[in-house]
């Protein structure tokens, strides 16, 4: 059961990679621009200014671009589940994906956000059990 659930843990990864890959290169080409609905207040009124926004989301692009990478280190860590190192690549990169959409939120309900918060949660919890550890580690 623990392996069936890290394998779909495995298969959210891959396509959060996929679709954030995609995503980061529209922003970069200038084809789209940030979701309003995933971005504070504050900071639509930071960038009330169109250029501005066009600048800073093709900056977001490449974030989210080399973030997409990462997810995909992070599925293939987690579908190899051979070593030490990739458990706790996988490890933190939940933490830090957990962080990252509290900190997008910023009092805002989205349900895009708040079902990523839950599914990494989950995966967090999947990983801290001793049996999927024994996996990795031992």
């Amino acid at each position: 059961m623990i392996k069936l659930l890290l394998n779909m843990c495995g298969i959210f990864y891959g396509v959060l990679c996929v679709f954030s890959i995609v995503t980061g290169l529209i922003y970069v080409s200038g084809k789209r621009e940030l979701n309003p609905l995933e971005l504070s207040d504050t900071f639509m009124e930071k960038y009330k200014d169109p250029e501005k926004r066009r600048q800073f989301a093709v900056k977001m692009g490449w974030v989210t671009f080399v973030v997409g990478i990462v997810q995909g280190m992070t599925s293939y860590a987690i579908f190899k589940r051979n070593s030490p190192a990739g458990y706790w690549f996988a490890l933190g990169f939940t933490i830090f994906s957990i962080c990252s959409v509290a900190v997008k939120l910023k009092g805002k309900i989205n349900a895009f956000p708040i079902l990523k918060c839950i599914a990494y949660t989950a995966i967090l919890i999947l990983l801290l059990l001793g049996e999927t550890r024994a996996l990795f580690l031992y």
